[in-house]
């Protein structure tokens, strides 16, 4: 069994969901912060980016230890919402972490 780098989040396992990897190869391409703007802007909705950005928000917010209810008022989103972000930081695959270390 492969040890974790000690600068790896613990993941979890990820559900096979088909063109996931083809997706992240797409994401691994991009080079600027505004070709992931035009990629994104793309691939989504407008509804879809407003709750990826809330998400992220929160994730950040959670980091820094903010109380549920403040995060929800800062976002304009639901504790509901807060809740089961907080849920993924702390069960996910690892990625909030990861990303949050390396955007620190």
């Amino acid at each position: 069994m492969a040890r974790r780098r000690s600068d790896e989040p613990a993941r979890h396992g990820i559900e096979d969901v088909p063109g996931l990897d083809e997706l992240a190869d797409a994401f691994l391409s991009l080079r600027t912060r505004e070709e992931a703007r035009w990629f994104l802007r793309d691939l989504c909705t407008l509804g879809e980016l407003q709750a990826l950005a809330h998400r992220w928000q929160i994730v950040r917010e959670l980091d820094e230890g903010r109380p549920y209810l403040e995060i929800a008022e800062r976002v304009h989103t639901s504790t509901a919402t807060v809740t089961r972000v907080a849920q993924w930081l702390r069960h996910g695959a690892g990625g909030y972490e990861l990303v949050l270390r390396r955007t620190a």
